[in-house]
C-alpha cells in the first residue's frame, strides 16, 4: 500500500509542479489553487509513506518519478521537445526507480526502538 501511495504522491508532484508554472508567480487563481491543494495532499501522502519506506529510498523514488512524469507531461503537451536522448534518460530514471523498488531495504524500526540491535555482550548503549 505504501508504494501505491508513493506513486500517487509522485503523480501529484507532477500536478503541483505544472500548476506552479502555470500560476505565473501565484497571480492566476486557478493554477494557484490547484498548486496549493495538490502540494498539501502530495506531502501528506509522502509523510504517510515515510512510516513504511526508508526516506532514502522513498525520496529518490518520489523525486525521480515526479521529475520523469513532469517531463513526459511537458512532452505530451508540446511544451518540451521529444527527443531520443530525453526518452533514453527518462527510461534511465524509470529503471532506477524500479531498481530501488526491487532492491531489499532494511526494515524501518518501529517508533521508540533503536535502529541497531544490541550486540551480544553489550550491556549498555551509548
Amino acid at each position: 500500500m505504501a508504494w501505491f501511495v508513493l506513486f500517487i504522491s509522485a503523480a501529484l508532484e507532477t500536478v503541483w509542479a505544472t500548476a506552479l508554472g502555470a500560476s505565473d508567480g501565484f497571480t492566476v487563481p486557478g493554477p494557484t489553487a490547484l498548486f496549493a491543494v495538490t502540494i498539501v495532499v502530495s506531502l501528506v501522502a509522502f509523510g504517510y509513506v515515510l512510516k513504511h519506506i526508508p526516506i532514502s529510498t522513498a525520496y529518490a523514488v518520489w523525486t525521480g518519478t515526479g521529475a520523469a512524469l513532469t517531463v513526459l507531461w511537458g512532452m505530451a503537451t508540446g511544451a518540451e521537445p521529444v527527443t531520443f536522448l530525453r526518452l533514453l534518460f527518462i527510461a534511465g530514471i524509470v529503471g532506477c526507480v524500479v531498481g530501488l523498488k526491487l532492491a531489499p531495504a532494511r526494515p524501518v524500526p518501529a517508533r521508540g526502538t533503536d535502529a541497531e540491535p544490541m550486540r551480544e555482550g553489550d550491556s549498555t548503549r551509548a
